[in-house]
Formats: structure tokens, sequence, C-alpha cells
């Protein structure tokens, strides 16, 4: 008997390609029907980041209602691919880059221009949203208010204020998130998620060896791996 659709958010995977796929064989997705949605931060710290790219590629052609969030490690990447700041640089190291690069057995010359990647990786990358809305929920990397009018907004448009949002961590705090939905989030690390009237955090530090976790909608259900 057919159900009706249901929504899986899923929080920062980082590189962690073995609890990606443990935590989607998990999933009781419907395929054809359901959606899945995620939250970014998809690169960086972990061990397998070319795998996770891969793995959400081979997804995307096999569920169509799927949706591929940009988070702040993707943005970074794209943003010193563009233009070879230093500073950028700097904070890409901190960002644990050099595990994606080794993932793609990949030397850090050939970071600017992301010549490492398939041109499907780099294509995918670019193509991450910043927001998207379905019904009472708003879906977001790390923050929401001025993206609650632009759920739709792909990265090509975006302004440097939403470049600030990608690593906000105003909605870890008390501060009311300023939207009509209901904001699921990533990017802020928490042992468990962080469950709020007005907000979900489901980023739970899978990279740091805890669990990577999915949201369920509407039935609030977590799903981890």
């Amino acid at each position: 008997m057919s159900t009706a659709p249901r929504i899986f958010a899923i929080g920062d995977i980082h590189g962690c390609h073995a609890r990606l796929t443990m935590l989607l064989e998990r999933l009781p997705l419907d395929v054809k029907q359901d959606a899945l949605v995620f939250l970014g931060d998809y690169v960086n710290r972990g061990p397998d980041s070319r795998g996770v790219i891969e793995t959400l590629l081979k997804l995307r052609a096999r569920c169509p209602r799927t949706v591929f969030l940009m988070g702040n490690h993707e943005e970074m990447l794209l943003e010193y691919a563009a233009d070879g700041d230093i500073d950028r640089l700097r904070l890409l190291h901190d960002m644990g880059v050099e595990a994606t690069l080794a993932s793609y057995g990949a030397a850090m010359r050939d970071l600017q221009s992301l010549s490492f990647m398939p041109d499907a990786h780099r294509e995918f990358l670019e193509s991450l949203r910043m927001s998207w809305a379905s019904g009472p929920y708003l879906f977001v990397h790390a923050d929401a208010c001025p993206l609650a009018g632009d759920a739709g907004a792909a990265r090509k448009g975006h302004t440097p204020a939403a470049d600030q949002l990608l690593a906000s961590r105003r909605l870890a705090g008390e501060t009311p998130t300023g939207s009509d939905h209901l904001v699921i989030f990533g990017h802020t690390a928490f042992a468990t998620p962080l469950v709020r009237p007005d907000r979900i955090g489901i980023d739970t530090g899978a990279v740091y060896g805890n669990m990577l976790t999915a949201l369920e909608l509407p039935a609030m259900r977590f799903h981890h791996a």
C-alpha cells in the first residue's frame, strides 16, 4: 500500500562514506516519491570525499526528488578555485582539505582549478542550492533569515551575506530563526540532534566519531548510522 511522500534530511557527511552508505541502507526510502535533502558539507576532514560525491551522484540518478544544499566547505573550495586567495587557502587547511585531495590522489597544486575532480564532481559542487523549502519546512546549511524568501536559490546568484550564513552558528543559540517555517539545519555538531519548537539541528558530528543522522518528516523520526 502506498504511503504519503516523506522527506528525509541528512546532516553533514564530511567524507564519511561508510557511514553514508550505512545510513542510506537503513532509511525506509521510497525512491519514487520520497524526497531526500542533504544539508551540505560533503567534503573535507573525513577519509573519502570522492566516494561521498560519487554515491550522491548515483543516488540523484535513482531518486528524482533529491536536493543538495551548499555547505561552507563546498563554498570555500569553489571560492578558492575561482580567485586563488591565499587567505582562503589557509582556511581550507584548517577545514581539512588535505583529506579531500588524498581521496582523489591529488596534490595541493591541483586545488585552485579543482582539476583533480572529474567534471561531474565539479558540476555537482556548482549546482548546490543555498536553501530549499517544502510545506512547513525550510532546509538550510547553517542559517535561515535572509534565505527564507529565497528558498530555491542557486549558488550563482548569492550575495556575501549569504556566504556568511553558510558559516553562521546563530541557530545553535537562543535567537529566534526569523522564519515562518520549521528550520532544519546542519553545520553545528551536537552529540544528539538539537530539537526546538522553531528549528532542528541534525549535524551529529559523524566525522568526529559520532553518528551520521537523518530526520524523517513529517514523522519527526531520527535515523542514525
